[in-house]
């Protein structure tokens, strides 16, 4: 899977998507929650031969809402598996946005 690929694959959730943040203008103001973001984390390639053998590149998939949402994490987790995407999952209040955020971690490989 590419990253135009995985962006695609959360769209089609419904909620608001923007890699790494939403700017937020005033014409163009941040999206109410719940919505998505996904950034690049790093690489952890497989090395062979002294090369970069298979690409392996970790993403974080953060999903923010403004109180505990079951049902909008359901449908994130089962996009990943139905996707193929083995993930860890990790959960924060971020308090000065009075948001929960919660963080997939999975890996694109040979992107």
């Amino acid at each position: 899977m590419t990253q135009p690929e995985l962006f695609q694959a959360l769209k089609s959730l419904g909620m608001p998507v923007a890699y790494s943040h939403f700017e937020d203008t005033q014409q163009n103001p941040a999206p109410t929650p719940p919505f998505i973001t996904y950034q690049f984390a790093y690489s952890n390639d497989m090395l062979a031969d002294n090369a970069n053998y298979v690409e392996i590149s970790n993403f974080q998939v953060e999903l923010y809402t403004n109180k505990k949402d079951l049902a909008a994490e359901k449908k994130v987790q089962d996009k990943l598996k139905e996707l193929g995407l083995p993930y860890s999952k990790v959960e924060a209040w971020v308090e000065e946005e009075k948001l929960f955020q919660v963080i997939y971690e999975i890996q694109l490989i040979g992107e």
